[in-house]
């Protein structure tokens, strides 16, 4: 047990906690103090005074849980409550991911799918990663945030047709953008190129941002060109950006897509063995055997069930197949998918078996890859987290709660550089989650979607009470997360 007597007073002593400390290990009973944003004792602190004492009588405290993979870039700003994932447990999130970010970005029309995912054109106020982090700052949120450049976005900034690879000079252009804002306090790059608005850009393009992310010590995130039949060589692709320029490189939400290739996940896990035991690659997994996105005509198929959420071109056909739709209009799956355009749709067309390989892996984080416009969400946006804690730790018993626990938290932060998160330590931000471990379940479903997790006692971000008994509280003591690990206050 440890104990830091800095003072013997405190605002919030959670007594008798089973403390998971978000590094893997084992368990240990004992009481943890916070003071203002901080933990700053663990142990037997019988003898402290707070302000709020709270007795968890054996409930598990961990790490406030890390959303590595979301789309939330403007639905901070919009729903700082951030109830979908504070309900989980969840106090930071990541967001950029797949290309598409709100910062820095410039447009001229309506955003290009898939940053459409993100929200409506009217959103995409933010010229510098600069602005967005001054946005955020004064809007504040109930959950931390760290932010990515998406490569999507940079194209959409500089290309006037984003069906081509960009030329010498607007690859400059987008270097000088990507520069500019990790100086300002982005991760590093997150590419989506297997969306038609990315597929264009040839692996020449992608690594002329290499150097700069070597300059930074930056992230590079990538959602592989594909993650059907060439998922191999696309992580070849992905792995060269480490072993041309030293950087760290994670997989976005890696998977074995489509009926071809159900059973291939012990293939995906040997070729990151294969990069060797000093490789920095690693990778985030959602907990679902259904992916969700734009709908992507290349993805249509009748080997599995595809869900229609949203269709702009036809609003009443939403919330079905896209089978049954097509039966109704008498037309084949693809003139279907074609005719509902711009639409988003839920596939269900992953392997059970190989989403349990996958989020098995020491190197898998976990991931909600949740899309908060969608009228019609995939559960994941509710269900991620508590899901891997009930179903898959629990129910199934694919790895241990620590396990678990770590994936989300010490884990994600170590790879995200998140310095003093993810890990129950004196000293360290007050981000922490109370629940107990026999009653945590996700109960969002593919039918309703949005229901909040059982389990959830309280939350509690940089201090402050953010969840109490499935009350959310409108706190907004998040943080923007920068580079270097600090966080960017105004």
């Amino acid at each position: 047990m440890m104990r830091h007597d800095i003072s013997q007073s405190a605002d919030t002593i959670i007594y008798q906690a089973k403390v998971f400390d978000g590094l893997g290990n084992a368990p240990q009973y004992m009481d943890v103090a916070i003071k203002g944003e901080h933990i700053v004792a663990l142990g037997e602190l019988s003898q402290w005074q707070a302000t709020h004492t709270i007795m968890a009588n054996g409930l598990c405290l961990a790490p406030g849980f890390i959303d590595v993979h979301t789309h939330d870039d403007l639905e901070l700003l919009r729903n700082p409550a951030m109830a979908a994932k504070i309900s989980q447990g969840v106090t930071t999130v990541i967001t950029g991911n797949c290309g598409i970010s709100a910062a820095p970005a410039k447009l001229t029309a309506d955003a290009p799918d898939p940053m459409n995912l993100l929200g409506e054109k009217a959103e995409f106020t933010f010229a510098q990663m600069r602005d967005y982090i001054d946005a955020f700052n004064v809007q504040k949120a109930n959950v931390n945030v760290a932010a990515l450049v998406g490569h999507t976005t940079l194209r959409n900034n500089v290309m006037d047709d984003l069906l081509r690879p960009a030329t010498l000079d607007e690859i400059a252009a987008m270097q000088l953008q990507l520069d500019e804002a990790i100086t300002q306090g982005a991760l590093g790059l997150s590419t989506g190129l297997a969306y038609r608005n990315a597929q264009c850009a040839p692996e020449q393009e992608v690594q002329a941002f290499g150097a700069i992310l070597q300059k930074h010590d930056a992230l590079y995130t990538t959602h592989l060109r594909t993650e059907f039949d060439a998922v191999l060589e696309a992580m070849d692709e992905a792995f060269a950006m480490e072993q041309k320029f030293g950087i760290k490189v994670i997989i976005s939400h890696l998977k074995c897509a489509g009926k071809n290739n159900w059973g291939r996940a012990p293939e995906l896990l040997a070729k990151f063995a294969a990069q060797g035991e000093h490789s920095k690659c690693s990778c985030d997994a959602y907990p679902y055997a259904a992916s969700s996105s734009t709908l992507d005509l290349n993805q249509v198929t009748d080997d599995f069930d595809i869900f229609i959420t949203w269709s702009d071109a036809h609003p009443a056909m939403a919330e079905q197949l896209l089978a049954d739709i097509a039966k109704q209009w008498d037309v084949s799956l693809l003139d279907a998918a074609e005719k509902l355009q711009p639409a988003g749709a839920v596939y269900h067309g992953l392997n059970e078996d190989d989403v349990n390989t996958i989020l098995a892996f020491d190197k898998t984080m976990i991931g909600s890859d949740g899309l908060p416009c969608d009228p019609h969400p995939h559960p994941r946006l509710w269900g991620s987290f508590p899901r891997v804690l009930g179903h898959y730790s629990r129910e199934q018993g694919i790895f241990s709660l620590a396990t678990a626990i770590h994936k989300m938290t010490g884990l994600s932060a170590a790879n995200y550089r998140l310095a003093n998160r993810g890990v129950i330590k004196v000293g360290n931000f007050a981000d922490l989650v109370l629940f107990d471990a026999n009653e945590i379940i996700d109960n969002a479903t593919f039918v309703d979607p949005e229901l909040a997790a059982s389990g959830i006692h309280r939350v509690w971000t940089n201090g402050k009470a953010t969840l109490i008994d499935k009350h959310i509280l409108p706190a907004y003591s998040g943080k923007f997360l920068t580079s270097l690990g600090a966080s960017k206050d105004d």
